[in-house]
Order: structure tokens, then C-alpha cells, then sequence
């Protein structure tokens, strides 16, 4: 009987302990409290980016290959990305098939050209001669009737007439001839001059073409680091990736003397952020390492990034002084300081409370009692928000909903500028001590 006893008195406290604890622990959770401070306040906006090179010289592909109906072209090869190359180096190597196709119909067209020309210019040797052989003999036949005529002045009336109209006939043959002869001659030569311009111009676009054939090797314009151009779909380009004809950017040098942050920051966010902002700069690569910079561009329109719904601006960060540990595509942490407001009250975001008539409200600590205060929030950051109304320096604050305080009326600002106006009406004015008068 007595063990049952001193068994049933050990669960009853174990019981009593198991409840004391969990009220403990419902109540310290629910009585956390924070202090409102005072001081500097950032808003700060984060973002992730990456470094790229300020300026930087663009490797190209042939950039004529519109003018020959290709708009697009394939790497076939292409040389290890950061590699450092000197001027004339060899980068990559591009799919000519398609090109070489329309280089060798051009090929053939320039030999037809050429036939062409050299036929029309044989042709047209060949007629002159043959017109120039004609005139010779025709003026010979003039000569051979004017001494025919010479020799009849003593022969009959009809026979000197005779004489003189055949003389007149070869004459007027080779008057004709000589005429004709000219023509012909204008006529080859336009000739001449059409078949020409016509293999000129062949001869140019074949030439034209022979060059861009060249292209299709690319080799580095300047010395530097051989960084990859980004797709459509922002990954580098590789063997295999085509290249766009209006954009037959293959890899990039970059100056790495100049480094900037591509970053991008929300719809809600953009409209706070301004050229010239400091920002702190850390690198994933070196988390030891801060930087500094500054905003130097912000995107007037915004663009959908891949695998996101939301809307983002582009921000170029540009980064201050040189540092040779930077390189191109490396991860940046950013924060851009969007703002700094100086001796400002501020509290954690997690006290904050609302209602649906968009009070914003905090449980507030007063003595020994809790009040449900309404706040005025000016801006806010990452974890706190600034306190324009409503509260004072060590003022404590619960950080989560204290119990039966959810349904608690909520004291306006007007209700407390009110009381403390109230206060300092009925406040009765110090007594001073009156001087004695002097008989």
C-alpha cells in the first residue's frame, strides 16, 4: 500500500512538472521582448551578381554573312576558356559547309564570267578585223575606178559616164563601210564594257567572299583572357553553340583593370536604387575579401530573367580600385545602400503586426502591463524598420503575440497624443515660494 502511494505521489509530480514546464516554455516564447534603439539605419537592397570585365574588346565571327542569306553559323572548335592569348592567336573555328556551298557556285559563276568576257572580246576583235579588211578593199576599189575613169577622158560620152558612176558607186561603198565600221565599233565596245562591269562585279563578290572565307578561322584582335560569350539562355558558348549573324560575338577580352557587378534587383526594390549608391561588394570566391563600389547604371526596362516569373532591372556595379585577384563570371554578394537615415528609432520586423484596416501595430510593454500600440513605419530593411510614431528609445516590445492579447483593442496614435495632452493639462504647475513682504 505504501509503494502504491509513494508511485502514485511520484506521477502526480511528475505531472506537476511536465505542466510547470510547458507553461514555462509557452510563456517565455510568448514574452520575448525587444529594446527600440537609436542610430544609424541602412536600407539596404541584396542581391547576388557577376563580375565582368568594364570594357572589353568583342572577338567576331564573319559579320557579312547576312549579305550572303546566313544567319546563323555552328562553332565547330574553340579554344579553353581564360586562356591567354597574344594578338593573331588562334580562338575558334566555324562551320563553313553552308558557306562553302555558296562560295563555290560563285566559283563557277566567275569562270562563266570570265568565258564570258573572253568570248565577247574575241568575237568582237574577229568583226573588227573582218570590217577593217572590207574597208581596205572597198578604197582600193575607189582607187582602181578613179583610174579607170582617168583612162576613159578619151573613150565615148557613154563610156566616160560609166566610168565616173562606178567611181561614185565604189565611193559611196566605202563611205557606207566606214560608217558601218564605226557603229560596230560603239557596239563592241559597249559590249565589251557590259561583260566587263559583269565580271568585275563577280570578281568583287568572289573576292569579298574569299575573305569572309578566311573568317570562318577566328583569330584573338588583341592580347588578353579569352572569356566565352553568353547564349540567348545565358550559358557560355561551346563547341557546337551557334552564333547569331546580328550578334556574331564568339568569346570577349576583357580589361581587367576595370571590373563591374551585373546584377539584378526586383520591380519592387528598383524604384530605390540610383546611380552613384555605395555598395559593399563580397566575393564567394574570397569570402575574407569585402569591396567597395558604386551603382553606375540602372535598367529603365525590365526584362523576365530564365527560370523566373518575376519581373527584374538590370544594375551595373562598378568596383572601386583594381584587384588582381578579380576574374571574370565570379559570384558577387551586393548590397546596395539605398539609403542611410541618421539618429532614426528602429525595431525588429518580426514585432510588427497589422490589421486589415492596414493599422501596423506592436505589442508594447508599459510597466506591468501590455498595450497593442499603433506605430507609423517609415522605411525598412532585411531584418528592422524604422519608427517615425508611436514609440520611444527603450521602449520594450514583444517580438511574437503575447497570450490573450490577440483580440485586445488597439490604442491609435490620436487615442495616446491625446492622453498625453490630457496629462499635461491636469499636471498642476510647481508651487514657488513666496517672497516676504517688507513693512
Amino acid at each position: 500500500m505504501k509503494r502504491i502511494i509513494i508511485i502514485g505521489l511520484a506521477a502526480v509530480f511528475l505531472l506537476i512538472l511536465y505542466l510547470a514546464f510547458r507553461s514555462t516554455g509557452s510563456s517565455d516564447k510568448a514574452s520575448v521582448t525587444a529594446t527600440v534603439k537609436q542610430g544609424e539605419f541602412r536600407v539596404e537592397i541584396e542581391t547576388t551578381g557577376e563580375l565582368e570585365a568594364k570594357n572589353s574588346v568583342k572577338i567576331m565571327g564573319p559579320q557579312s554573312l547576312r549579305n550572303f542569306q546566313i544567319w546563323q553559323v555552328t562553332i565547330q572548335d574553340i579554344i579553353a576558356e581564360g586562356t591567354v592569348v597574344k594578338k593573331g592567336d588562334w580562338v575558334a573555328t566555324l562551320d563553313r559547309s553552308e558557306f562553302q556551298n555558296k562560295f563555290t557556285a560563285k566559283q563557277i559563276e566567275l569562270d562563266k564570267a570570265s568565258s564570258k568576257f573572253n568570248q565577247t572580246q574575241l568575237d568582237t576583235t574577229l568583226q573588227l578585223r573582218q570590217s577593217r579588211d572590207e574597208l581596205i578593199n572597198l578604197k582600193y576599189a575607189v582607187e582602181e575606178s578613179a583610174i579607170v575613169l582617168e583612162q576613159s577622158k578619151f573613150e565615148p560620152p557613154a563610156t566616160i559616164k560609166q566610168a565616173e558612176i562606178n567611181r561614185d558607186k565604189a565611193k559611196r561603198a566605202y563611205d557606207q563601210a566606214l560608217e558601218n565600221y564605226k557603229i560596230k565599233k560603239k557596239q563592241n565596245n559597249e559590249k565589251m564594257r557590259e561583260v566587263s562591269a559583269e565580271l568585275r562585279k563577280v570578281q568583287e563578290e568572289f573576292q569579298s567572299m574569299t575573305k569572309v572565307l578566311e573568317s570562318f578561322s577566328v583569330l584573338a584582335p588583341e592580347d588578353g583572357m579569352v572569356i566565352y560569350d553568353k547564349g540567348w539562355d545565358g550559358k557560355p558558348i561551346k563547341a557546337g553553340s551557334q552564333i547569331q549573324m546580328w550578334e556574331p560575338t564568339v568569346a570577349t577580352l576583357p580589361d581587367l583593370t576595370k571590373m563591374q557587378s551585373k546584377t539584378y534587383v526586383n520591380e519592387v526594390d528598383v524604384r530605390k536604387v540610383k546611380a552613384g549608391q555605395k555598395v559593399d561588394v563580397g566575393l564567394d570566391a574570397y569570402p575574407d575579401k569585402k569591396l567597395t563600389g558604386a551603382v553606375i547604371k540602372v535598367a529603365n526596362v525590365g526584362e523576365q530573367r530564365p527560370n523566373s516569373d518575376a519581373k527584374v532591372f538590370e544594375v551595373l556595379v562598378e568596383i572601386d580600385k583594381t584587384d588582381p585577384s578579380l576574374r571574370p563570371s565570379m559570384t558577387t554578394s551586393n548590397k546596395i545602400i539605398a539609403q542611410v537615415v541618421e539618429n532614426a528609432l528602429y525595431i525588429p520586423l518580426e514585432s510588427l503586426h497589422s490589421q486589415y484596416d492596414s493599422i501596423t501595430y506592436v505589442f508594447k510593454r508599459n510597466g506591468l502591463n501590455t498595450v497593442k500600440q499603433e506605430v507609423m513605419v517609415g522605411e525598412t530593411n532585411a531584418n528592422d524598420a524604422v519608427i517615425l510614431a508611436g514609440l520611444k528609445l527603450e521602449d520594450k516590445i514583444f517580438l511574437s503575440v503575447p497570450s490573450d492579447m490577440e483580440d485586445q483593442k488597439v490604442e491609435l496614435l490620436e487615442q495616446m497624443n491625446g492622453k498625453r495632452k490630457k496629462k499635461e493639462e491636469t499636471t498642476p504647475a510647481p508651487l514657488t515660494q513666496a517672497t516676504p513682504s517688507i513693512p
